[in-house]
């Protein structure tokens, strides 16, 4: 289980209080960081990072005491912040030669398939060139409120993994492990060594979210694990101030909690599952049970639809499943309940005679 000889890519996430001391970056840790980093480089690995703390730097730049709650705020903290932290990487890891370059992303990127692919073709050509590739959300230009759109980047992380096909990603947090319950209220709290399934007694001992500057908390560390998980990723929390983390995890070392997968789904299959639908079709039992036999979604089927989406959209499929459609919300409000022939019938030859077809069909609960 904790054998990573044969990982190949590696992704590190580092949340903002793991990166501070005393609201300011702590320059000591990265630089320790960078060398552990390095060491992967040379046995051959590769490396991506995902960091917080760009908010964080930017609010303690202007002298905040605590991050602000204004939006426009947020942003321009985030915007004076990037750079700060962007420069205290460059020097660290510098002063291991290594090369490091810097990938903003936001959840509109992830969600459409075009750009998606183009920030998964980028981040490949980083790798080959020997860079380490550090991503951020790019809070300045986010459409969604900073902080909802991918949880203190610990989401974010998973979702890199699971684009890249990460064989291991590492969360550095200021929390030991997962515990059985919440330390900070139970003495008696017992780590967690290992994670075979994200079960709802799991979900369950997810406490609030993280304090001041960060925007995390268990309950997007367990998010994480089941999006790695979907992608036949392993995932590790542990504290990233413990001595030598990262080298110790790789050694195999019993460090922190570890989640295993579950199953392994396709590349495309993850994009679709892990993509915000552009709306929803509900539909009855005898459609539902056909897909659940990985039989295409036929017009017949559809009993109503919420949202404005077009062809090739994802969208949710009565809250269970998600799915490429092949129609507009338009084009299937015409044609509910009505049998496939009418497809091309009223949109011509060319259209595609099913809603969605199996393989653009994912289950959210399996």
């Amino acid at each position: 289980m904790r054998d990573f000889s044969k990982a190949k890519r590696i992704v590190i996430k580092i949340g903002t209080n793991t990166l501070t001391r005393d609201n300011a970056l702590d320059s000591e840790f990265i630089q320790t960081m960078a060398n552990q980093v390095k060491v992967l480089l040379e046995t051959g690995k590769q490396v991506v990072l995902v960091s917080s703390g760009a908010i964080g730097m930017g609010a303690t730049r202007l002298g905040m005491n605590e991050p602000p709650r204004e939006i426009q705020m947020r942003q321009a903290c985030a915007a004076i912040g990037q750079p700060l932290l962007m420069a205290q990487y460059n020097r660290a890891f510098g002063q291991c030669g290594v090369t490091i370059s810097q990938v903003l992303v936001t959840a509109e990127v992830l969600d459409h398939r075009k750009t998606y692919l183009n920030l998964r073709n980028t981040i490949e050509t980083l790798l080959k060139l020997n860079t380490v590739p550090i991503l951020n959300e790019n809070d300045c230009v986010s459409t969604d409120e900073i902080g909802t759109a991918f949880g203190d980047n610990d989401t974010l992380s998973a979702l890199v993994a699971s684009k890249i096909d990460a064989d291991l990603l590492i969360l550095l947090s200021d929390i030991d492990a997962l515990y059985d319950q919440d330390p900070r209220k139970h003495p008696d709290a017992k780590p967690i060594d290992t994670v075979l399934e994200i079960t709802d007694e799991i979900i369950q001992t997810a406490g609030a979210k993280g304090s001041q500057f960060s925007t995390g908390g268990m309950k997007t560390k367990i998010k994480a694990a089941q999006i790695a998980s979907n992608a036949g990723c392993r995932m590790i929390l542990t504290n990233g101030r413990i001595p030598r983390a990262i080298e110790r995890i790789i050694q195999g070392e019993a460090v922190g909690t570890i989640f295993l997968p579950k199953r392994r789904l396709g590349n495309r299959a993850r994009w679709i599952l892990h993509s915000t639908p552009c709306g929803t079709i509900h539909i009855d039992q005898g459609a539902s049970r056909a897909i659940e036999n990985h039989k295409s979604l036929l017009p017949s089927g559809v009993v109503s639809v919420e949202g404005v989406f077009e062809s090739g959209d994802v969208i949710a499929i009565n809250h269970h499943a998600k799915a490429v459609t092949s129609l507009s919300s338009v084009q299937l409000q015409r044609l509910i309940g009505k049998h496939s022939t009418e497809i091309k019938k009223l949109f011509g030859p060319d259209q595609r005679g099913v809603v969605a077809i199996p393989e653009d069909i994912v289950f959210i609960d399996r």
